[in-house]
């Protein structure tokens, strides 16, 4: 009886768990079933144990005579109904996990993708981000930087830990919009009124505090504030040992969504914990890696490697080295080959222990698009990071990349729209999606995007390039030709100038400047000199110096789709036979070779 109890209590509960939700229920009816089914179990067996149920009826047990009990049949009875409920479980569950699970994934990707493309289009209708801010109402904070509060500075990496991780728990929750930590941080240091602070990142919430860590003591003080009234909701302070840090940081993040009345459509994300001494060496090389220069980048892989001596089962420690291994590569302080080669194995190994973990699926994605140039394999593994967390960051970034890379820009400049929207000072994806637009052929827009970004930082690196660049396009070369002057960076500048000269007719100026660029940087940036003689029209020599590229595996020909030096070049049929060499033919739409490319 206890048996047929359990097993049809496990019954009621999962149909609970499966009708609830469609009525619109969170998760307490469902709780309160299992307490009752809990709390009834005893009296059940208690009850089977004084009673019998006979022809007769129900009869106490000690008024029945045994040689006339039928207990025996009804055992045999209730063990078929266990076995057959039993077997039905294991059906149901075999078709759950390789019938169900894959169509509900695929159902969320569509979902996702359609979710997408509907906010770009109202975007685009509307000019501005505003409309997908205001779709969360009050549901969105920014985690401003915890204060250092402990005598020693260099403390200060935990304080940012702290801070930045509150804030990667809290952006796991989909109804919640969450400033990211680049738009956050900017405000470190600086004495600046809350009220400011939530009007520039459009946020109705802000999450700020102070760490005092002394030994294996620790203290934070956290308080929720609404920014438009200057409201504290919130604030406590908890005294704890390190061996805590993990609880306090999950009751913090707690408290936040029952303050700002989140109704949760799953569980409430928890930090993976680990020995605090590991968790502090992992604090410690997330901000010498966001430091991101030579020096504080080998401080930051050798606070993973310690932290990973101690406990070679932490995931995250993994993650964060294989984007040592990463940045290394892209600085150019660490051979490509044997980069790429480090950061799989790290990335690898952080999925084996959490397969989960939606950066390390981002990461991968990473590492196939631009080192494996496995082009279906990078979107699965970004594909699997988006179900996971659709609004983390990083995970976007990858996603917008993939999309440029397979020639979707429409896509791209969707997600780089959702990544601007939560964080909405990073100069760099306002980079990305002027430079996006600009390929799609979005001009205008493109076009003031770069000019804001030229005011908010009138160094910011290749601007006047980007602003050069829209000129050209437009036709008019001589106004470019300023634009790229100004450039210091003497790479980019030649390589634009000779288009720019081409274009003003001067052709022998332009021969000038691509042989100079050629002496001085042909042999470790080819795929530019085949840009210029794809604008001059010079195809044979394009597709020799593409040859080289393809041959030295460089990584900006994973750009090539929707790239507007080269459209000279689609009706020659060595470029689809290029495309298709390098795995991109499928994306790549023929029609799109008199106009605009990048479109699908």
């Amino acid at each position: 009886m206890a048996a047929a109890y359990v097993v049809v209590a496990w019954l009621l509960i999962q149909v609970a768990e499966t009708i609830f939700p469609l009525f619109g229920f969170d998760d307490t009816p469902a709780r309160i079933v299992v307490i009752v089914l809990a709390i009834g179990f005893i009296p059940a067996v208690i009850f089977a144990w004084a009673f019998e149920l006979t022809p007769e009826g129900l009869k106490k047990e000690s008024e029945i005579d045994r040689t006339q009990s039928i207990t025996p049949h009804t055992g045999k009875k209730l063990d078929r109904m266990i076995m057959v409920v039993l077997a039905l479980a294991l059906s149901y569950f075999a078709f759950d996990k390789f019938v169900l699970d894959p169509q509900r994934e695929a159902e969320q990707l569509a979902s996702l993708e359609e979710q997408i493309t509907t906010e770009v289009e109202q975007a685009r209708q509307e000019g501005r981000t505003e409309a997908l801010v205001e779709s969360y109402g009050d549901k969105s904070i920014a985690v401003l930087p915890f204060v250092n509060m402990s005598s020693d500075v260099e403390q200060e990496y935990f304080s940012d830990g702290i801070s930045e991780e509150l804030l990667i728990l809290l952006a796991k929750i989909p109804q919640l919009r969450v400033i990211s930590r680049s738009s956050a941080f900017s405000y470190k240091g600086k004495d600046i009124k809350l009220a400011q602070v939530a009007d520039e990142l459009h946020v109705a919430h802000i999450l700020e505090g102070s760490v005092r860590k002394s030994g294996k003591q620790v203290r934070i003080t956290a308080q929720l504030i609404e920014a438009r009234s200057d409201t504290h909701l919130w604030s406590e302070t908890f005294d704890r040992q390190l061996d805590d840090i993990f609880a306090i940081q999950d009751e913090i993040a707690a408290t936040v969504v029952e303050q700002l009345k989140i109704t949760l459509l799953g569980e409430l994300p928890v930090q993976q914990k680990t020995n605090p001494h590991v968790y502090s060496l992992y604090l410690q090389g997330n901000y010498f890696r966001n430091l991101r220069d030579k020096e504080n980048m080998e401080k930051a892989f050798a606070a993973y490697e310690q932290a990973l001596a101690i406990d070679p089962d932490y995931a995250p420690a993994w993650v964060g080295l294989g984007y040592v291994y990463q940045e290394q590569t892209r600085s150019g302080n660490l051979p490509e080959a044997e980069g790429a080669v480090l950061a799989m194995q790290s990335v690898e190994k952080a999925l084996e222990l959490d397969p989960n973990n939606a950066v390390a699926w981002s990461s991968l994605g990473y590492l196939k698009r631009t080192h494996e140039w496995d082009w279906k394999g990078a979107k699965a593994a970004i594909d699997k990071a988006l179900q996971l967390e659709p609004n983390n960051i990083n995970v976007l970034g990858a996603s917008a990349s993939i999309s440029i890379t397979s020639g979707d820009a429409i896509v791209a400049i969707g997600l780089f729209r959702k990544i601007l929207e939560r964080d909405p000072l990073d100069l760099a994806s306002l980079r990305a999606l002027g430079t996006t637009l600009f390929r799609q052929g979005e001009l205008d827009e493109a076009l003031d995007i770069f000019n804001k970004i030229k005011d908010l930082n009138p160094d910011y690196p290749i601007i006047n390039i980007n602003i050069g660049q829209v000129y050209l396009l437009r036709g008019d070369p001589a106004r470019a030709l300023d634009e790229f002057e100004k450039e210091p960076n003497e790479l980019v500048r030649l390589f634009n100038k000779a288009i720019a000269y081409f274009s003003l007719g001067n052709e022998d100026d332009s021969l000038t400047l691509l042989d100079e660029y050629i002496e001085k940087y042909g042999d470790d940036a080819p795929y530019p000199v085949a840009m210029i003689h794809a604008w001059r029209g010079e195809n044979d020599a394009a597709f020799e110096w593409l040859e080289k590229a393809y041959q030295d595996h460089t990584q900006f020909l994973i750009y090539i789709l929707g790239n507007e030096y080269l459209k000279g070049l689609h009706t020659d049929p060595r470029y689809p036979a290029f495309l298709e060499k390098m795995g991109l033919l499928e994306y790549w739409d023929g029609s799109s070779s008199e106009g605009s490319t990048g479109s699908k």
